[in-house]
């Protein structure tokens, strides 16, 4: 050690470790426009971050034809509730899933000939005069770009063969959207070992650094199949943190089929919601899991970002709500409780307007531990646990000593109680138990802390007792 005479000062790392934030970050799966996207390489089971709608169409491209998945989603999301941000995984490969379609018959007006579709593939485009014995050639006859609706437009160049105001026969491949299949969102490790669909989770985290909050597969997450994989991958994302599934049931089921429907194809999962009907705002239509995806992001944003809150009572961008074949569907809160009691959440227009309706989870009524059957407790539970973990990973391989197990178990109970404080629990604590951590464990390097901690129930039900009271009578006298 070197020779010192003098006054010096040094630090120590802080005792109380502050908590890494966690929020309900969406991580959807479906199907894109992708001959839109701007980008060089259209993105195909690749994720996808977006904190803007410009962001998400620049990636993915954008189409009315909601039967591109993603469009409902972002439309949703960034239009009308405005949250931020998600994650998209496309699983449309342009490679596979589309079909071709030959001769089609356009006019040039104007210098401009229309293809009334969407998806088509520049790079297939053949285009030659109406009796198909001339081949014109991009670039010198024609150019191509698509219009804002999406479909392609051939532009003809003066300076080619292509007389004005000549018809044309077009060839092309276009995206065929309806060729996805549950399989595809589902996914697995391809030929070349790449993970692809609901694999793909996996990767949010190392990518981005966010912790996945709801999964969602609209237009998908109605098969059994596609909702039991979402449910298996909430519950260990990278084998350590905890989400919830947002899945819907079948929009053209009868409402009292549903209970039975639930229980027979297995949507009863603890960190699963599941959604009834459709729902419509204008002439547009969307499955409830994507409206609930904006619901709850923000509720939780009303109340800095902790899931301690229902969404249930809390306003859909709705003014009806439909089946499957657009029949409207007004149910009555008896019916929406009906529902309820079921484990399905449901879309109720009593007072207030359009609001989501229901506290259960997917496991009841046949799990009523509020741990597992209360969304908003579940929630909180699973925010808890990855939100312990982010935070205290920075202590891994630290020497286990005194110093560790106070210093985790004072800042675990200093964040807790600021959580008593403002409401998102009525009470917790961390223990270090000796009974928890025999000696062959600390001696392996396994420490144990146990926390106890009591997230609200939902108010269900609030009973007011209404008496007729004798004894005011005596006023008429008094």
């Amino acid at each position: 050690m070197a020779y010192k005479h003098g006054v010096y000062a040094s630090e120590v790392p802080t005792a109380v470790t502050p908590p890494v934030s966690v929020g309900s970050v969406p991580v959807v799966f479906g199907t894109a426009p992708v001959n839109l996207s701007k980008r060089q390489a259209a993105p195909v089971n690749e994720p996808v971050l977006c904190h803007t709608y410009s962001e998400a169409v620049e990636a993915f491209g954008y189409s009315d034809d909601w039967r591109f998945s993603l469009c409902e989603f972002i439309h949703s999301h960034f239009a009308l509730y405005a949250m931020a941000p998600v994650v998209l995984i496309n699983v449309l490969d342009p490679a596979q899933h589309k079909t071709s379609v030959s001769d089609e018959s356009v006019t040039v007006e104007n210098g401009l000939a229309t293809v009334p579709a969407q998806g088509v593939l520049k790079t297939s485009v053949v285009v030659k005069s109406d009796d198909g014995q001339t081949t014109y050639t991009l670039g010198a006859d024609y150019e191509l770009d698509y219009d804002d609706a999406g479909q392609l437009v051939v532009q003809r160049l003066a300076s080619g063969l292509i007389p004005a105001g000549a018809a044309l026969k077009v060839s092309y491949d276009k995206l065929d959207p309806d060729a996805v299949t549950a399989n595809d969102i589902i996914g697995g490790i391809d030929g070349n070992g790449r993970p692809t669909g609901l694999e793909l989770i996996d990767q949010v985290f190392p990518r981005f650094r966010l912790v996945p909050g709801l999964i969602l597969a609209p237009g998908y997450s109605h098969e059994p199949a596609v909702a039991a994989v979402m449910t298996a991958k909430a519950g260990a994302i990278n084998g350590l943190f905890k989400a919830t599934a947002l899945t819907d049931l079948p929009a053209d089921e009868a409402y009292t089929d549903l209970a039975a429907w639930k229980e027979a194809n297995g949507y009863t999962s603890p960190r699963q919601i599941n959604g009834y009907p459709k729902v419509k705002l204008g002439d547009r239509t969307y499955h409830l899991s994507t409206q609930l995806a904006g619901v709850i992001c923000a509720t939780d944003a009303a109340y800095d970002s902790l899931p301690y809150v229902s969404p249930s009572n809390q306003p859909l961008k709705a003014d009806s709500a439909v089946l499957e074949d657009g029949t409207p569907l007004f149910l009555g809160p008896d019916q929406a409780a009906f529902l309820n009691g079921s484990g399905i959440v449901t879309a109720l227009n009593f007072v207030g307007g359009w609001k989501a309706w229901g506290n259960r989870t997917g496991a009841y009524p046949a799990n009523t531990d509020p741990k597992d059957s209360f969304i908003p407790v579940r929630r909180m539970l699973d925010w808890i646990s990855n939100t312990v973990i982010l935070s205290y990973w920075q202590r891994l391989d630290g020497p286990i000593t005194r110093r560790l197990t106070e210093a985790v178990t004072d800042s675990i109970n200093l964040w807790l109680n600021g959580l008593v404080a403002t409401g998102a629990l009525l009470g917790g604590r961390v223990e270090f138990r000796a009974d928890e951590n025999p000696d062959t464990d600390l001696m392996d390097g396994i420490v144990r802390f146990h926390l106890y901690v009591t997230p609200p129930s939902p108010a269900r039900e609030i009973d007011f007792i209404v008496e007729y009271d004798t004894s005011y009578l005596s006023s008429l006298t008094a």
